[in-house]
């Protein structure tokens, strides 16, 4: 083939990050050839019902970014069959099953010729299908389904109403909340705080009164001189928001290792509940991370020592903040994770990407989920309402040389986002902690082996260290790893705990010179 008709099919360019338009366009039987199915390309014989074709032209139009293409004619081991054998009656119902068994859908067609393996000329059938923003595709059965990788999945009702949540066909947020009476079950001096800075922004007077502003920030409406809030007030004002969504909680889990297994082997070492409206939440999330995080010094080549958090704090706070705003309610029994192990932080959030937000442009698009609680938590300075908290994210490691954030999308019986922030814990392991500085001393430090730094650095990370846990750390035998520790409590750098009665104490540890904790709190 010359070079000139390869750079026009495209062969330079691998057809797996070409656009569902270009293979529209550009598809003759050598691009089909080459295709196999992926998230972007279905091919189905001619010999296949307009019925079930019609699931695949809802799939694609559910599908985003950009919906998808599909070849009739083509059989599923990509033989060229072609759809000339079936009759125009069964090519014209084929070509019309958009329309008639999926007609929310919006696609075009065309025939692309090809040669059958017999050398009979032929074609395909290609339906470039669009993705609807603003719409759920069903099929006329009532079905919906999507695409995951090269398969067509059928939606449940959840993650049919999730999407018609996510296309503004339904409207969660402005549901009216019966279940939680106003004034009484609202934190008055939070709607006031909130009134008051809406009001400063837009330079009313107090004549218009807290219940005028939640009305016109969208947050519920006044009848018969009444407010009635809405689902949205609860959230961010309600004193038990949980009666009205189960899952407003967040739950913080901390494990040791980098694992966190499961069935009898789940073994967090803390876990804690945190409810109450979006605003306590962040909170209390806030005060607890703060006092699970660390901060590490290093020695650095100038001989004095640098501290640094484990994690930036506008990293890990934008990530709480972004799954509180941009979370899915509509799961009203799902909670928001926050998980924390040696190696990274994570933040779990029920719900997928919402509108056209992908990992990929999630720096650069913003879609809020829920716009009046966004709006609403912008005057009560959590947000900035301008998608710039991902952006926070990945410069605040940058800064720190961390690795950048993930940003993934996960289905494990629902769909949630997962934020990951790494703390790169091969680099770390030459720091120690903060609080320990004061103790080994600068002079000290810089004498010490690179065994004995992480042994310290062990140290103040975990509260005390044993001679098998040294073994594992440094690689060394058990004999060696007791003298280091021994020696390291003859210079007075640690502490040898054990009990003097017995000849071997299987509970003998060291802790660092000063402080020592019981034996009973060592987690």
């Amino acid at each position: 083939m010359a070079a000139n008709q390869q750079l026009q099919l495209g062969f330079d360019r691998p057809t797996a990050i070409w656009s569902v338009e270009e293979l529209y366009t550009k598809a003759d039987q050598a691009l089909l050839n080459k295709l196999t199915e992926d998230s972007r390309f279905e091919r189905k014989p001619a010999g296949i019902h307009p019925d079930a074709l019609g699931e695949y032209f809802s799939m694609f139009a559910n599908t985003k970014p950009d919906g998808g293409l599909i070849a009739v004619g083509i059989e599923n081991d990509g033989t060229m069959s072609g759809c000339v054998r079936s009759g125009q009656e069964k090519v014209n119902r084929l070509e019309q099953a958009g329309d008639t068994y999926a007609p929310d859908a919006r696609y075009e067609s065309r025939r692309a010729p090809v040669i059958r393996g017999d050398g009979q000329a032929d074609f395909v059938v290609l339906f470039r299908v669009h993705y609807r923003k603003d719409k759920v595709v069903e099929t006329v059965r009532g079905d919906a389904f999507w695409r995951r990788g090269d398969s067509k999945r059928k939606l449940t009702d959840e993650q049919k109403r999730e999407l018609q949540l996510d296309k503004g066909q339904l409207d969660l947020e402005s549901e009216p909340c019966d279940r939680l009476a106003f004034p009484h079950d609202f934190d008055a001096e939070l709607i006031s705080q909130f009134a008051e800075r809406f009001r400063s922004s837009r330079d009313l007077t107090k004549e218009t009164t807290d219940e005028e502003v939640l009305e016109l920030r969208h947050l519920g409406t006044i009848e018969s001189r009444m407010f009635r809030p809405n689902v949205a007030c609860a959230l961010l004002f309600g004193r038990d928001p949980a009666r009205v969504v189960p899952g407003c909680k967040i739950r913080f889990l901390r494990f040791e290792g980098e694992q966190e297994g499961s069935g009898e082997r789940f073994n967090p070492v803390k876990d804690v509940w945190l409810e109450g409206n979006v605003p306590a939440l962040i909170v209390g999330a806030e005060r607890v991370l703060e006092s699970q995080l660390r901060e590490f010094s290093r020695l650095g080549p100038d001989g004095h020592f640098y501290t640094a958090p484990e994690y930036p704090k506008l990293a890990w706070y934008e990530a709480v903040v972004n799954a509180c705003v941009h979370r899915s309610y509509g799961m009203r029994n799902m909670v928001i994770f926050v998980k924390m192990f040696d190696d990274r932080l994570v933040v779990e959030s029920p719900g997928g990407f919402p509108g056209l937000v992908t990992p990929q442009n999630i720096y650069d698009m913003s879609y809020p989920r829920n716009p009046y609680l966004m709006d609403a938590m912008y005057y009560l300075q959590f947000v900035r309402a301008a998608h710039e908290g991902t952006r926070r994210i990945r410069d605040s490691m940058a800064e720190l040389s961390l690795p950048p954030p993930e940003f993934e999308q996960k289905e494990v019986g629902h769909a949630l986002v997962r934020v990951t922030l790494r703390n790169n814990i091969k680099q770390r392991k030459v720091w120690i902690d903060a609080d320990a500085t004061s103790v080994v001393g600068e002079a000290i430090y810089a004498s010490l082996s690179e065994p004995e730094r992480r042994t310290i650095n062990f140290v103040a990370e975990h509260g005390a260290v044993n001679v098998s846990q040294v073994q594992r750390l440094t690689g060394m035998s058990w004999p060696t790893s007791r003298k280091l520790l021994m020696q390291m409590a003859a210079r007075g750098i640690l502490e040898h705990v054990a009990r003097t009665d017995i000849d071997r104490d299987p509970r003998a540890h060291f802790v660092l010179k000063g402080k020592r904790p019981s034996l009973g709190n060592r987690g």
